[in-house]
């Protein structure tokens, strides 16, 4: 699993764009910078086709609302958006820890957004985050609105997204392969004899789903039904106990355990040993990221290790470079994931 990177046309970036104002809005729908100013603030004070219309001309614009004194508005901020679907996963804290080891060095603060697995929540906390005029953005997701990516070419500032090396990036991708650590993983169960694994499934996101693109290519690729209990609720330990118990039901010859996280594959580890089923011998179990508690359990988790830390520390690294002015060549770093066979599969025959 050797690290992958793609060449790209030079990318810098030292200036931030000239963002569109309120005259250049009032100016494409032929009304007062007033009343575009009236509409941000309560839109029912103009009427509805005027509501539309202003509207239609801030999407195209991809105006963004200026939340700082215009004296500021050309200087940096010294601040980096980093934008997070979760606040409570150990995955997303690494990243964090391992991009503030070099942008707290530098002289730059993070300033942190929530958005929930939500695109239109994204979208809304991206509109802030540019408004405060920050000097560059990390996302944590590779799939975003028209209007985000709008915004962000009017703002003019480096971009890079993390944790998926493989679906399109709209600068900078740094992160690893999901589809192909779940293939991964799922190969080594089968060749432990686990040959009636079922994946679960949480959240459902796009890395979610490459993930399981992962595991139904490996499964199909040893003459083996794919099965996987999917839910759009969040990951824990409670739920991965609650998806064991559907899949005892649904899947009686099942021998094997995939999770897309190791919230769910705990969850579902402990389950097993309060219904006194035997891990490995009966059910394998896997999961996924590689989080501190898997190898303090006992039988140790076996889990794709992923490079969280090392991908927030790169993504700062080519982030500042490009505030720096210097050339970028590589859109895509593709980071080496890494099997942990632990204890909770058989033993290689």
């Amino acid at each position: 699993m050797m690290l992958r990177v793609t060449e790209t046309p030079d990318l810098t970036m030292s200036e931030k764009r000239k963002r569109p104002t309120l005259q250049d809005v009032a100016d494409r729908v032929g009304v007062t910078k007033m009343t575009v100013s009236r509409y941000l603030k309560k839109p029912e004070q103009v009427s509805s086709v005027l509501q539309e219309k202003i509207q239609g001309a801030l999407d195209e614009l991809g105006y963004i609302p200026n939340k700082v004194p215009d004296i500021l508005s050309s200087s940096k901020s010294h601040a980096i958006g980093v934008l997070v679907p979760s606040l409570t996963n150990q995955v997303f804290a690494e990243l964090i820890r391992g991009f503030e080891s070099v942008t707290e060095p530098a002289g730059y603060q993070t300033m942190l957004a929530h958005y929930g697995y939500s695109q239109s929540a994204e979208e809304a906390r991206i509109a802030t985050l540019l408004g405060y005029n920050v000097d560059g953005l990390i996302l944590s997701e590779s799939f975003h609105t028209e209007r985000v990516r709008r915004m962000i070419k009017t703002a003019g500032v480096p971009v890079i997204e993390v944790m998926d090396s493989i679906s399109p990036a709209i600068e900078q991708a740094i992160g690893f392969d999901n589809e192909a650590a779940a293939f991964a993983m799922t190969e080594l169960m089968i060749e432990r004899g686990h040959r009636n694994t079922v994946y679960f499934a949480a959240r459902m996101d796009a890395r979610t789903r490459l993930k399981i693109q992962g595991y139904e290519r490996a499964m199909r690729k040893h003459g083996l039904e794919p099965f996987s209990l999917q839910t759009e609720q969040a990951s824990s330990f409670t739920r991965g106990a609650l998806l064991l118990r559907q899949a005892l039901e649904q899947h009686k010859d099942l021998d094997g355990i995939f999770c897309t996280n190791d919230d769910l594959a705990v969850g579902a580890f402990y389950e097993c040993q309060r219904q006194g089923i035997a891990v490995p011998q009966q059910i394998g179990i896997a999961g996924f990221h590689g989080h501190d508690i898997v190898s303090a359990m006992v039988p140790r988790l076996a889990t794709v290790v992923t490079p969280r830390e090392e991908m927030g520390r790169l993504a700062a690294e080519n982030l500042l470079a490009r505030l720096q002015g210097k050339p970028v060549n590589r859109s895509v770093i593709d980071l080496p994931f890494r099997l942990e066979p632990g204890e909770s599969l058989r033993s290689a025959s």
